[in-house]
Protein backbone atom coordinates (compact mmCIF):
# COMPACT_ATOMS: atom_id res chain seq x y z
CA UNK A 1 0.00 0.00 0.00
CA UNK A 2 1.43 3.81 -1.33
CA UNK A 3 1.92 5.71 1.71
CA UNK A 4 -0.64 8.38 -0.09
CA UNK A 5 -3.31 5.89 0.56
CA UNK A 6 -2.54 4.93 3.86
CA UNK A 7 -2.45 8.89 4.79
CA UNK A 8 -5.61 9.19 3.31
CA UNK A 9 -7.38 6.29 4.96
CA UNK A 10 -5.99 7.57 8.55
CA UNK A 11 -7.37 10.99 7.66
CA UNK A 12 -10.54 9.41 6.88
CA UNK A 13 -10.50 7.21 9.58
CA UNK A 14 -9.66 10.45 11.86
CA UNK A 15 -12.67 12.44 10.81
CA UNK A 16 -15.31 9.25 11.31
CA UNK A 17 -13.95 7.96 14.56
CA UNK A 18 -13.46 11.44 16.44
CA UNK A 19 -15.82 14.09 15.14
CA UNK A 20 -18.51 12.82 12.66
CA UNK A 21 -19.23 8.99 12.13
CA UNK A 22 -23.00 9.88 11.59
CA UNK A 23 -21.52 11.36 8.00
CA UNK A 24 -21.71 7.31 7.00
CA UNK A 25 -23.85 6.39 9.35
CA UNK A 26 -21.68 4.43 12.31
CA UNK A 27 -22.54 4.57 15.38
CA UNK A 28 -20.13 4.51 18.18
CA UNK A 29 -20.24 3.26 21.90
CA UNK A 30 -19.97 5.64 24.85
CA UNK A 31 -16.15 4.90 25.02
CA UNK A 32 -15.42 5.94 21.30
CA UNK A 33 -15.44 2.22 20.12
CA UNK A 34 -17.02 1.59 16.42
CA UNK A 35 -17.26 -2.23 15.33
CA UNK A 36 -14.85 -2.60 13.02
CA UNK A 37 -17.12 -4.98 10.62
CA UNK A 38 -19.86 -2.01 10.31
CA UNK A 39 -17.25 0.71 9.65
CA UNK A 40 -16.04 -1.06 6.80
CA UNK A 41 -19.47 -1.51 5.52
CA UNK A 42 -20.18 1.86 6.41
CA UNK A 43 -17.27 3.08 4.27
CA UNK A 44 -17.92 0.84 1.49
CA UNK A 45 -21.71 2.39 0.93
CA UNK A 46 -20.07 5.56 1.26
CA UNK A 47 -17.50 5.07 -1.75
CA UNK A 48 -14.56 4.62 0.34
CA UNK A 49 -13.17 0.93 0.45
CA UNK A 50 -11.79 -0.84 3.17
CA UNK A 51 -10.99 -4.01 4.37
CA UNK A 52 -9.64 -5.41 7.59
CA UNK A 53 -5.87 -5.76 5.65
CA UNK A 54 -5.84 -2.02 5.41
CA UNK A 55 -7.30 -0.81 8.89
CA UNK A 56 -4.98 -2.74 10.42
CA UNK A 57 -2.24 -1.26 8.31
CA UNK A 58 -3.35 2.29 9.01
CA UNK A 59 -3.86 1.57 12.74
CA UNK A 60 0.43 -0.27 12.89
CA UNK A 61 2.03 2.43 10.50
CA UNK A 62 0.49 5.62 12.06
CA UNK A 63 3.24 8.07 12.94
CA UNK A 64 1.10 9.46 15.49
CA UNK A 65 -0.58 6.50 16.76
CA UNK A 66 -4.07 7.85 16.59
CA UNK A 67 -6.14 4.66 16.67
CA UNK A 68 -6.50 1.48 18.42
CA UNK A 69 -7.71 -1.98 17.97
CA UNK A 70 -9.42 -3.73 20.87
CA UNK A 71 -7.68 -7.02 22.39
CA UNK A 72 -9.91 -9.26 19.93
CA UNK A 73 -9.57 -6.91 16.84
CA UNK A 74 -13.08 -6.49 16.25
CA UNK A 75 -13.73 -2.82 17.79
CA UNK A 76 -11.58 0.22 16.94
CA UNK A 77 -11.30 3.66 18.28
CA UNK A 78 -9.46 7.14 18.22
CA UNK A 79 -6.88 7.34 20.92
CA UNK A 80 -8.05 11.32 21.99
CA UNK A 81 -9.04 14.37 19.78
CA UNK A 82 -12.45 13.26 19.87
CA UNK A 83 -15.24 16.57 19.16
CA UNK A 84 -17.68 14.09 20.31
CA UNK A 85 -18.42 13.24 24.09
CA UNK A 86 -16.20 10.47 24.40
CA UNK A 87 -15.58 8.85 27.48
CA UNK A 88 -11.66 7.20 27.18
CA UNK A 89 -12.08 5.53 30.93
CA UNK A 90 -8.54 7.11 31.26
CA UNK A 91 -7.46 7.59 34.83
CA UNK A 92 -5.66 10.78 36.26
CA UNK A 93 -2.15 10.39 36.19
CA UNK A 94 0.72 12.74 37.56
CA UNK A 95 2.01 14.67 34.51
CA UNK A 96 5.98 15.01 34.36
CA UNK A 97 7.23 18.48 35.39
CA UNK A 98 7.02 20.31 32.27
CA UNK A 99 4.67 19.39 28.87
CA UNK A 100 4.97 21.82 25.81
CA UNK A 101 1.84 23.14 23.88
CA UNK A 102 2.60 23.86 19.85
CA UNK A 103 0.71 26.20 18.63
CA UNK A 104 0.52 29.40 15.85
CA UNK A 105 1.56 32.79 16.56
CA UNK A 106 -1.92 34.17 15.78
CA UNK A 107 -3.56 32.49 18.45
CA UNK A 108 -1.12 33.95 21.10
CA UNK A 109 -2.95 37.53 22.31
CA UNK A 110 -6.15 35.02 22.95
CA UNK A 111 -4.21 32.33 25.18
CA UNK A 112 -2.50 35.58 26.68
CA UNK A 113 -5.66 36.60 27.42
CA UNK A 114 -7.63 32.96 28.50
CA UNK A 115 -5.11 30.32 28.94
CA UNK A 116 -5.41 27.11 26.41
CA UNK A 117 -8.94 25.95 26.08
CA UNK A 118 -9.84 22.68 23.85
CA UNK A 119 -11.71 24.39 21.64
CA UNK A 120 -14.23 22.18 19.92
CA UNK A 121 -12.31 18.69 20.88
CA UNK A 122 -12.75 17.81 24.91
CA UNK A 123 -9.28 18.00 26.03
CA UNK A 124 -6.04 20.13 25.38
CA UNK A 125 -3.24 17.84 23.82
CA UNK A 126 0.17 18.28 25.51
CA UNK A 127 3.32 16.71 24.13
CA UNK A 128 6.36 15.45 26.55
CA UNK A 129 8.96 17.47 24.33
CA UNK A 130 9.49 20.18 22.09
CA UNK A 131 9.67 18.73 19.25
CA UNK A 132 6.75 17.28 18.63
CA UNK A 133 4.84 20.37 20.10
CA UNK A 134 6.82 22.65 17.21
CA UNK A 135 5.77 19.79 14.30
CA UNK A 136 2.14 20.38 15.95
CA UNK A 137 2.38 24.27 15.65
CA UNK A 138 3.78 24.03 12.19
CA UNK A 139 0.13 22.62 10.95
CA UNK A 140 -1.52 25.90 12.54
CA UNK A 141 0.53 28.41 10.96
CA UNK A 142 4.07 29.98 12.22
CA UNK A 143 4.79 28.07 15.10
CA UNK A 144 5.35 28.51 18.95
CA UNK A 145 6.02 26.02 21.63
CA UNK A 146 4.40 27.09 25.09
CA UNK A 147 5.67 25.47 28.43
CA UNK A 148 3.37 24.16 30.70
CA UNK A 149 4.00 24.00 33.93
CA UNK A 150 2.03 20.51 34.53
CA UNK A 151 3.48 19.26 37.82
CA UNK A 152 2.23 22.29 39.40
CA UNK A 153 -1.14 22.68 37.97
CA UNK A 154 -1.81 18.88 38.98
CA UNK A 155 -0.90 19.76 42.42
CA UNK A 156 -3.13 22.98 42.09
CA UNK A 157 -5.72 19.98 41.38
CA UNK A 158 -5.97 20.02 37.77
CA UNK A 159 -6.26 16.34 36.15
CA UNK A 160 -4.18 15.44 33.70
CA UNK A 161 -4.38 11.95 31.78
CA UNK A 162 -2.04 10.05 28.98
CA UNK A 163 -3.94 8.40 25.97
CA UNK A 164 -2.37 5.39 24.47
CA UNK A 165 -0.28 7.14 21.89
CA UNK A 166 1.07 8.89 24.53
CA UNK A 167 -0.44 12.49 24.37
CA UNK A 168 -1.01 14.49 27.66
CA UNK A 169 -4.74 15.94 28.21
CA UNK A 170 -6.34 17.99 30.17
CA UNK A 171 -8.98 20.32 30.30
CA UNK A 172 -7.62 23.64 30.21
CA UNK A 173 -4.12 25.02 31.12
CA UNK A 174 -4.95 29.09 32.81
CA UNK A 175 -2.81 31.25 31.89
CA UNK A 176 -0.73 31.23 35.16
CA UNK A 177 0.48 27.82 34.68
CA UNK A 178 1.75 28.58 30.73
CA UNK A 179 5.60 30.16 29.84
CA UNK A 180 4.90 32.44 26.85
CA UNK A 181 8.94 32.01 24.94
CA UNK A 182 10.44 35.83 24.64
CA UNK A 183 9.42 36.56 20.98
CA UNK A 184 5.37 35.93 21.99
CA UNK A 185 5.78 38.65 24.41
Amino acid sequence: MQQRELIRISKFLSLILRHRPDRIGLALDRHGWADVDELIACARRHGVALDRALIEQVVAKNDKQRFTLSADGRQIRANQGHSLPVDLQLAPVTPPELLYHGTAGRFMASIKREGLRPGNRQHVHLSVDEATALAVGRRHGQPVVLVVRAAAMAAAGYPFYCAANGVWLTGQVPVAFIEFPPEAN
